[in-house]
C-alpha cells in the first residue's frame, strides 16, 4: 500500500490535471458564500475521469478498511459523495446509505436514505470539506439515526481551523486523501504556481475572510 504522502501527492496531481481543482490568486474566484477565493474546488468532476475515480476509490477503501476494520456500512453525503460512497461500499462490500442535506418533506420523511440499522459501525464518505457545517450536520444525522460513526474520510480538505475545532467539537474523527498543504507543495513543483504566489495562498487558508481585501 502507498504511504499516505503518496497519495496525497497523487490526488493532489489528479485534481489539478482534470481541473477538479483551479488555482488562481491574481484572479480570484467568487464563492456562493461571497467569499473571495484563490482556489476553486469541484470534486464531482473525478467522476469522470475511469483513472482517477478508480484511484480515489480503491485509496479511500485500502485506508478505511485499515483504519476501521470494523466497519459494517458506508455512508455518502448528497449529492457530491453520494456516487463515490457507492463505489467504496461496492469495493469493500459493504452496505451503503446516503444523508440528504434536509428531511422529505412526503413519504417516511427520511433524512438518511437506505437500510441502516441502529448501532451499526458506520464510516461516512464526503467530497470536500470546507468549514466542516454540511458533513457534521450528515454525521449528527446519522447519529440521531443509532449509527456509531467510527469516522468521516473526505477527498480534500482546505485545512481552516474552524474546520477541524468542528470536528474536534463533534468528538468526529477527520481524515482525508489530500489537502491544500499538499496541493500547493505540488502546485509549486510542477509549475502550476510560482514562488512569489506561494505566500498569498497559504496567507488564503488562515484568515480566508480577509483575503483579498
Amino acid at each position: 500500500m502507498e504511504s499516505i504522502n503518496q497519495i496525497q501527492q497523487k490526488v493532489a496531481s489528479y485534481l489539478l490535471q482534470i481541473k477538479a481543482i483551479k488555482l488562481s490568486p491574481s484572479t480570484p474566484f467568487t464563492w456562493a458564500s461571497g467569499l473571495k477565493s484563490p482556489i476553486y474546488c469541484d470534486n464531482r468532476a473525478t467522476l469522470s475521469y475511469p483513472e482517477v475515480r478508480g484511484y480515489i476509490r480503491d485509496s479511500f477503501a485500502a485506508l478505511i478498511r485499515q483504519k476501521y476494520p470494523d466497519v459494517e456500512v458506508i455512508a455518502g453525503v448528497a449529492t457530491g459523495a453520494i456516487a463515490h460512497g457507492v463505489l467504496v461500499a461496492e469495493a469493500m462490500g459493504l452496505p451503503f446509505v446516503y444523508v440528504r442535506s434536509d428531511a422529505k418533506t412526503h413519504g417516511m420523511c427520511n433524512r438518511v436514505e437506505g437500510n441502516l440499522q441502529a448501532g451499526q459501525k458506520v464510516v461516512v464518505v464526503e467530497d470536500l470539506v470546507s468549514t466542516g457545517g454540511s458533513s457534521l450536520a450528515a454525521v449528527e444525522a446519522l447519529r440521531a439515526a443509532g449509527a456509531d460513526v467510527l469516522g468521516l474520510y473526505a477527498i480534500f480538505t482546505y485545512g481552516f481551523k474552524r474546520a477541524v475545532d468542528a470536528f474536534a467539537g463533534a468528538n468526529c474523527n477527520l481524515d482525508t486523501l489530500s489537502n491544500y498543504d499538499a496541493l500547493l507543495e505540488h502546485a509549486l513543483e510542477i509549475g502550476y504556481i510560482a514562488d512569489d504566489q506561494l505566500e498569498a495562498l497559504k496567507k488564503w487558508r488562515h484568515a480566508p475572510e480577509e483575503w483579498g481585501k
